[in-house]
């Protein structure tokens, strides 16, 4: 990663170097729909005082700068205080009307800038916050092999977050870079974010919407990504394996599966939609991971049937809490995941969701079952799926043990940091229970699609409210 790139310097920045979970490698249309996704929000939120609108910080990769994106900042630029963005002097936009708006500033950027190759969005309000940073890889950093020959094929470094403390630190930044062309302009934006950082608010923004939308333009721009790269042999094969997995979801062995982790929910009475909810927040962080669709497709099925091998347990495992079990109820509890493989063993098209069902309960220091992976050897549906379902867990009566809410039941989860489970996985865990914290958004309790073979239609049993205490 470029040392002079926003992203670079904000890491540098920080305690240890260390960058959000949503820092990764994401290709361009991923960005394209997470900024879009962003600026919505912008577009959606009303603030009837100027000072509760937010100022906008935004570069543009390579300075490219297209039409439709040039109208679409007409109409952010009403719902903002102050627009600052940068481009190259040939990018077209200084003559179109955004740019000759009274809130609308252009940096004018030299060619040798490192800026004409970031693409990034800083969105600083009283009531809330966001940003985009992204930097392209260059020619050195991609493989041979991986080189890209098509514009949607480009890869850059970034993250996207909603912390403010994050965005707080990172405006300074790129407003010194913007004051290398225009000083003037920098003190004012400079000035305005310190207002900004010290008006109270009484109640954030509810960014439920943005976070929805964020997950939805990510699936999206991996299908696009399937769709588009379809030719090579790689991307044919999941395809393929993702069509015959939907071809054959009314197959009669897999109604039965479904009917099986259905009734196995029926006999858990104090936890009676658990595949549902750990499906659903599964799918959330695998969203928020930025996985290919088909893994997606996979962890979201993974999760409907990961208590499969629970069919012929003793009625104790639904009923008592793991330290009041006997010795053979025990045996059955540690075995569910291996036994589960078993059961969906016997349908080959299913044999990457049963992969995921199989070593969900892997530990990330190697001391899981069934084999004793670690680390990265264990599937990251299966790091996901293990998480999610011991957090749910955590979260309902069983037995003696009382229900923990989300807070209590994520510091649990923390004490197997970096033991139990992959510190990346509670890392993006973490994110989603603090922005539900906040009250920014709401946690899932059911998958973005089911089987429609799923025949739940039981009363759902939702997580608990966060303690506000």
């Amino acid at each position: 990663m470029n040392p002079e790139s926003t992203l670079n310097q904000l890491k540098d920045s920080l305690p240890a170097g260390k960058l959000p979970s949503s820092f990764g490698v994401y290709f361009k249309n991923t960005l394209v729909a997470l900024c879009h996704a962003l600026e919505d929000q912008i577009l959606q939120t009303e603030n009837h005082l100027e000072e509760e609108k937010p100022i906008v910080l935004v570069t543009f990769q390579k300075g490219k700068w297209y039409l439709q994106e040039a109208e679409r900042y007409f109409q952010i630029a009403g719902y903002s205080q102050e627009i600052a963005i940068a481009a190259v002097p040939d990018s077209g936009f200084a003559n179109h009307k955004t740019g000759k708006l009274d809130n609308v500033s252009l940096v004018n950027l030299k060619e040798d800038d490192a800026l004409v190759n970031e693409w990034n969005l800083v969105i600083l309000a009283p009531s809330y916050a966001a940003m985009l940073l992204c930097s392209e890889l260059s020619e050195e950093e991609y493989h041979a092999d991986t080189t890209p020959s098509t514009d949607i094929e480009r890869k850059f470094y970034g993250l996207w977050t909603f912390d403010r403390a994050l965005v707080e630190q990172t405006a300074p930044i790129l407003i010194k870079k913007f004051s290398v062309y225009d000083q003037p302009l920098a003190d004012r934006l400079q000035e305005m974010v310190e207002k900004i950082n010290h008006i109270q608010v009484s109640k954030p923004v509810d960014l439920t919407g943005v976070v929805n939308r964020i997950l939805s333009y990510l699936q999206t721009s991996q299908q696009q990504i399937v769709t588009v790269n379809r030719q090579t042999r790689e991307l044919r094969e999941l395809e393929g394996q993702a069509l015959r997995l939907n071809r054959n979801l009314t197959a009669n062995k897999l109604q039965a599966f479904l009917r099986m982790a259905q009734k196995i929910d029926e006999r858990d009475k104090a936890n009676p939609v658990a595949s549902l909810q750990v499906a659903a927040l599964s799918e959330t962080l695998g969203q928020i991971l930025d996985l290919p669709t088909v893994k997606l497709r996979r962890l979201r099925l993974a999760g409907i049937l990961f208590r499969i091998g629970l069919a012929e347990a003793p009625n104790e495992v639904f009923t008592l809490d793991e330290s009041q079990l006997d010795d053979a109820s025990i045996a059955f509890w540690n075995d569910r995941a291996g036994l589960g493989a078993q059961l969906l063993d016997s349908m080959a098209e299913l044999a990457p969701v049963t992969k995921i069902v199989k070593h969900h309960l892997e530990h990330w220091d190697g001391s899981g079952k069934p084999d004793g992976l670690k680390e990265e050897e264990i599937p990251i549906e299966a790091r996901i799926l293990g998480l999610v379902a011991y957090f749910q867990e955590l979260t309902q009566t069983r037995g003696n043990r009382q229900a923990l809410n989300l807070t209590e039941a994520l510091e649990k989860c923390l004490e197997y940091k970096g033991t139990r489970f992959d510190p990346a996985m509670i890392e993006s865990l973490t994110t989603v229970i603090r922005l539900t914290e906040m009250g920014l958004m709401t946690l899932p309790n059911r998958p973005s699609q089911l089987p429609h073979v799923w025949l739940e239609e039981a009363t759902k049993s939702p997580l608990p409210e966060v303690s506000r205490k």
